[in-house]
């Protein structure tokens, strides 16, 4: 499909695939809460124009009072001045459910899209952000450029009240209409410049906030390994760099902010003023009367409020408009990869072919894995071992050559129908908040047969694990597995990789925490359970090495040596350094 017909496809989900730019984030907004605003816009402008009318109303009343009314005069005038409150109210409460549906609803549906495209298996090209930023992307600013749809039932409302305001003072007097009229547009006009430098620091504020949430996150998520090696006070002085970035931030944009509210209270006083000295002078001229008099003032007095929404109005907007560009930015991050038409035929021999693989320091690998084999990958460069993995698991296009599956690229398949195929088990794993065995046997609408789930637990010695918890096998292992120790953690996601069976299975230093015995165990039932089916360890434990038909010695990138664990120990010195240090 051309470009512009899949952005023209997936424009109305705002989705993977939709290449976004800060005014088609608000259009997307704006139309898919059209409805909502619509009503905002119209009980908004009602209670604002029957708030107009109560001054209205009292001049009437008191007009009405000096020339004599009767009782049941002045009552009937106090019952439409209730009906008028009622009307008010009531526009009141609509206005604000409106209101929550196209601020709240438009927050949810970016947050959906957000997270999206966070999780699309289609990954990033680059870089798009720690985690930390990502999450206040998907929150914040979704909740910001939510917000910004209240802007219209604020501008409706003020712009309501003030064409009723200008109105009515208009048919009370010429005069008193034309200065409200000719006043308003040089207003609106220095209330619209004078967003343009809080549109910029909002946006600053908003990047300095993202960046302090992302290293907190991020040291959150590293704290086992911070207090391990001891560098708390380290840690500390880092966030504290970046929290403090943050709130400098932060101050000068609430500066920028109020400096602008400031200035627009003062410009709204000033223009207030002269209407409420014009009706002054012609109350006392007699052009106009007491109660006419009253009304205008109580006018001016409450065309205060309209006149500073607008500004308040701007604000929401421009705040709304420097997140709109951090979510297009971030719905418009190319992907790493995409993936092809087609499907394996049938149940998979496993037969794995890399064919001049090159990737980063990958330089140049051959390799022919046949099915039902173990074939060892020993590297001393981690960035080599990354790049592998990431080709493997499809997060990064290979750069040369290529990957084969039973005599079919990889790059062809479906992304997830390849990783159903050939499953990429990395060092770090993540565990959920459930069970040890709901962890194990993977999601809920494709759970593992209950006895390979079992046979999963034994070989990867996981099922030790569940003596030690407290309620056993129904104790929850908390976010990330964090009641489990690290060898634990390790066994449960081996568990949970043997337990996929997937025709190639990619296994990343899966033993590094557990002790030697635990490891020999692991090493014996890996090798039981993966039997028939193919396996690829990148790993320098010379206890699983051993247990491999042929192991693959990755030297600067490139294969320099291959053979048995023994053999290589034997020949080799760099391989018996790298296995063995």
């Amino acid at each position: 499909m051309p470009q512009d017909e899949q952005n023209e496809a997936s424009a109305d989900a705002l989705g993977p695939g939709y290449r976004a730019t800060e005014r088609d984030v608000r259009r997307w907004v704006f139309d898919r809460q059209r409805r909502w605003i619509a009503g905002a816009m119209v009980f908004t402008a009602l209670h604002q124009t029957a708030e107009a009318a109560v001054p209205v109303m009292v001049g009437a009343v008191v007009d009405h009072a000096i020339d004599g009314g009767g009782p049941a005069d002045l009552l009937r005038w106090i019952a439409l001045l209730a009906l008028l409150f009622l009307a008010l109210s009531t526009a009141m409460r609509l206005a604000g459910r409106c209101n929550r549906h196209a601020s709240q609803d438009a927050a949810h549906e970016l947050r959906v899209a957000a997270v999206t495209r966070i999780l699309d298996p289609r990954g990033f090209a680059a870089q798009a952000g720690s985690s930390g930023t990502l999450l206040s992307t998907a929150t914040a600013d979704a909740l910001r450029i939510g917000l910004g749809n209240r802007a219209w039932a604020i501008g409706a409302g003020a712009a309501a009240a003030l064409a009723f305001g200008a109105t009515a003072l208009l048919l009370t007097s010429v005069q008193l209409g034309l200065v409200v009229l000719v006043g308003l547009v040089p207003l609106l006009a220095a209330t619209r410049l004078l967003a343009a430098p809080l549109t910029a620091r909002s946006s600053a504020e908003q990047a300095e906030v993202a960046r302090a949430t992302g290293t907190a996150a991020d040291l959150v998520r590293g704290l086992r390994v911070v207090k391990g090696l001891g560098a708390e006070e380290a840690a500390l002085r880092r966030y504290r760099v970046a929290s403090g970035s943050s709130l400098a931030a932060t101050v000068r944009a609430a500066r920028w902010e109020a400096g602008y509210q400031g200035l627009t209270l003062l410009l709204n006083g000033c223009f207030l003023t002269v209407v409420a000295w014009s009706g002054a002078r012609l109350a006392v001229d007699g052009s106009i009367s007491v109660g006419e008099f009253v009304a205008s003032v109580g006018l001016a007095q409450f065309l205060v409020g309209p006149s500073t929404r607008f500004g308040m109005a701007m604000g929401l907007r421009a705040k709304a408009r420097g997140s709109a560009a951090r979510m297009a930015a971030l719905l418009a991050e190319p992907y790493a990869v995409a993936g092809g038409p087609r499907t394996a035929a049938g149940r998979p021999d496993g037969a794995l072919v890399l064919a001049g693989l090159g990737a980063g320091p990958l330089r140049h690998l051959d390799l022919t894995v046949r099915p039902g084999t173990t074939v060892g990958v020993v590297t001393p460069d981690p960035a080599v071992a990354a790049a592998l993995l990431d080709v493997l698991a499809l997060r990064r296009p290979a750069e040369r050559g290529q990957v084969e599956l039973d005599g079919v690229p990889l790059a062809e398949l479906s992304l997830a129908e390849a990783r159903r195929v050939l499953l990429v088990a990395d060092h770090e794993a993540d565990l959920f908040d459930l069970t040890v065995a709901e962890n194990v046997r993977g999601p809920l609408d494709a759970p593992a047969d209950p006895a390979l789930v079992a046979r999963a637990m034994s070989a990867a010695d996981a099922d030790q694990v569940l003596s030690v918890l407290p309620d056993g096998g129904r104790s929850r292992i908390g976010e990330r597995g964090r009641i489990l120790s690290g060898g634990q953690r390790q066994r449960v996601a081996l568990a949970r990789a043997l337990a996929a069976d997937p025709a190639v299975l990619v296994l990343h230093e899966p033993t590094t925490a557990v002790d030697a015995a635990t490891e020999a165990d692991i090493a014996d039932g890996l090798r039981a359970m993966r039997a028939d089916r193919t396996t690829l360890l990148v790993t320098t434990s010379p206890i699983l090495l051993q247990t491999c038909d042929r192991v693959v010695f990755l030297d600067d990138g490139v294969p320099t040596a291959t053979g048995t664990h023994r053999e290589l120990t034997i020949d080799q010195p760099s391989y018996r350094t790298a296995v063995m240090a």
